[in-house]
């Protein structure tokens, strides 16, 4: 066994261990107080062995990504490689979604009572309910939103409205709007990998796109959407930096940044993963002014309609510690959260991400390699600004979907790529089948 294999087993196993860790010491102090307020640390999940009509699927999607996507990933031309890439995951993410059957596992995800489904009937008139926006924020205001629909800017409980609106209302459409989106993230992702990077590191990095371990929230939570939003406004600036069409895509690219932040407030951490994009893409400041201009249109359009971004934001953080954030331990959390990304990314992307960050292996001069650490290592850096802040104690399995994503592409520095599969095929079935998660 060569010494770069054993290095990626060990960093596995060490990962394996954090999660056996937040296992057990959040299970002792959940019995103890119950102040994670979650079923199952250190995810919102409870155990419930099951299978479902999704069982078969999940497993003939993995064993065929496993036996043919990296050959297929290897030969297919590019575009019916991107194609096969959203239709494969897809596949992945409706059969595990499935495993807790439609009603369970998509048609009520997106009703519950803190879900955004909850809050449709009250924007009959948009601009007034905008407006009124932040004064139902807080746990004590009259008519106060649910935990989802508080925690975020307007443009993701709006999505729901605008969907309603065209005749898709309700939790089957919603679930099937977040799968079929979300699922585009690993298309994204290839594009921008390929752009910035190298076409070879790209394709090395497609069968683990699509058999992410992530899929599992993906199908369904509202972050999956959000995911690939962010990845999409990542992509279209990869393009642009590298003069691809450097005005549309640049423009496009800032508007979807522009609905990005409206859609998370935490998602304004992506700006790290945009930095890492314009200092591998060129020096030009054409596709900048683009994006600039692109950026300001969504935020024009929601304040000039009443709803104010920050004012939100600062009600928000009051509301955070009036609920589970004010009880939730920190001290438990700081870690315990990078415990959650493990189980979202999988060990293989553990594994890569020990070899990608950083890039300075002499074996590895390539200038692709250093462009692709770099962007992964801008990811990790978000989500660990993110982690450090306190604004996300628990459940961000789902909530870190938009930086995860942006790890994943690490698995293309490894080798053994059927073997490192199995293990994310594994890990997600095991997660989807012993546990009712919370999406």
């Amino acid at each position: 066994m060569n010494r770069d294999l054993l290095r990626d087993l060990y960093a596995a196993l060490c990962a394996a261990l954090l999660v056996l860790t937040a296992v057990l010491v959040g299970t002792a102090i959940q019995h103890r107080d119950g102040s994670l307020r979650v079923g199952w640390p250190p995810l919102l999940a409870s155990w419930d062995p099951h299978v479902g009509p999704g069982t078969p699927a999940a497993v003939l999607v993995a064993a065929a990504v496993v036996a043919y996507g990296p050959s297929l990933a290897a030969r297919l031309p590019w575009r019916p490689l991107l194609l096969t890439v959203w239709g494969a995951g897809m596949a992945w993410t409706w059969s595990l979604a499935l495993v807790d059957g439609w009603y369970r596992g998509v048609a009520e995800q997106l009703t519950t009572r803190n879900e955004y489904l909850r809050a449709v009937g009250r924007f009959h008139d948009i601009p007034a309910a905008l407006r009124d926006f932040t004064r139902h924020i807080l746990i004590d205001s009259p008519d106060n939103w649910g935990a989802h629909v508080a925690g975020h800017p307007p443009g993701a409980t709006l999505t729901f409205v605008l969907l309603d609106r065209i005749g898709l209302g309700g939790g089957g459409w919603a679930g099937t709007w977040c799968i079929t989106v979300g699922t585009t993230a690993a298309v994204a992702v290839l594009v921008a990998v390929r752009t910035l990077a190298d076409e070879s590191l790209a394709r090395r990095a497609a069968p683990f796109l699509v058999l992410a371990p992530a899929a599992v929230w993906v199908g369904t939570s509202a972050d999956g959407y959000f995911a690939a939003v962010a990845a999409w406004a990542v992509a279209l600036l990869a393009l642009a930096v590298r003069g691809v069409r450097p005005g549309l895509n640049g423009f496009c690219s800032g508007l979807l940044f522009g609905l990005t932040v409206y859609l998370s407030y935490g998602l304004t951490l992506m700006v790290v993963v945009a930095g890492a994009v314009v200092w591998a893409g060129s020096s030009r400041r054409r596709p900048l002014l683009f994006a600039l201009a692109g950026f300001v249109v969504v935020p024009a359009v929601f304040t000039a309609l009443g709803f104010e971004w920050w004012e939100g934001y600062r009600i928000l953080v009051t509301r955070y510690y009036q609920g589970a954030g004010g009880v939730r331990p920190y001290g438990y959390w700081v870690w315990a959260n990078l415990a959650c990304t493990v189980l979202i990314v999988g060990p293989a992307t553990v594994a890569g991400v020990r070899r990608a960050v950083p890039r300075r292996h002499p074996a590895s001069p390539n200038r692709g390699d250093r462009r692709l650490g770099l962007l992964v290592t801008a990811a990790l850096l978000a989500l660990l600004v993110a982690d450090l802040s306190g604004m996300s104690k628990a459940e961000t399995e789902r909530i870190w979907l938009p930086f995860a994503v942006w790890l994943l592409p690490a698995c293309a520095f490894l080798t053994g790529a059927r073997g490192w599969l199995v293990g994310q095929a594994v890990l997600a079935l095991l997660v989807n089948h012993l546990l009712l998660t919370g999406w």
